[in-house]
């Protein structure tokens, strides 16, 4: 019995895993579809759509039923937990893939308004913050949890940046008004992932020494 409560466990953690490896898949492959204005791939990414909404209701259930049927406590219950609430959190990534996707079919519709520079660096952060959350999810690392969280504001100041560029093309032409705002909004897309990354960094972070760091501001 208690070999088989370690395996249901290992396989918690195993469908958490495959879930961010798709959202982060669907990440990557949407940027790639702006930078390389390729059609094919966004249908792709809202192919894995499904997959991720999917996992999202087998991971919730399976934790359901560890708790009910396990009663856990202690490090498994908020392991158990803490899956539950990364879960979403990846759920919500899938979703901002998608809304860039749907930026993304708007902007290949049309005329490149300028070089794609700072929105494949965001998209990078963001993955990279995501890959290390769950890498600190999975081995219990809150030192990396909270180095993780800490590159957040780099993101912050992309979007930013992004902004201010995007800003001068607008009031300069305003035909471009369009096609900026859309990169606008893939940008605020792709931070909206990077503060999903750091909720995960948190949990784990709870997960790991039961402390809530949540609404605490920059972390020391």
């Amino acid at each position: 019995m208690k070999k088989h409560y370690s395996e249901q466990l290992a396989g918690l953690r195993e469908l958490v895993l495959r879930m961010g490896g798709l959202v982060e898949q669907m990440t990557r492959r949407v940027v790639q579809a702006l930078v390389e204005r390729n059609v094919a791939l966004l249908a792709e990414v809202r192919s894995m759509e499904t997959q991720v909404n999917q996992l999202h209701i087998e991971i919730d259930e399976v934790c359901i039923e560890l708790i009910a049927l396990r009663q856990p406590t202690a490090i498994d219950l908020r392991f158990i937990a803490a899956a539950m609430k990364i879960n979403t959190d990846m759920e919500r990534i899938g979703d901002q893939a998608i809304n860039i996707t749907e930026r993304a079919e708007s902007l290949l519709a049309v005329p490149t308004l300028k070089p794609l520079i700072d929105i494949p660096r965001m998209a990078d952060i963001a993955q990279e913050m995501l890959k290390a959350s769950l890498d600190a999810f999975v081995n219990g690392d809150d030192e990396l949890a909270y180095a993780t969280i800490l590159r957040d504001d780099t993101l912050d100041q992309l979007k930013d940046q992004i902004f201010r560029e995007l800003l001068t093309f607008m009031m300069s032409d305003p035909t471009t008004i369009p096609r900026a705002m859309d990169l606008i909004l893939v940008s605020r897309h792709l931070e909206r992932i990077g503060d999903h990354a750091t909720n995960i960094c948190e949990d784990v972070i709870f997960m790991v020494k039961g402390k809530d760091v949540r609404h605490q501001g920059p972390l020391a």
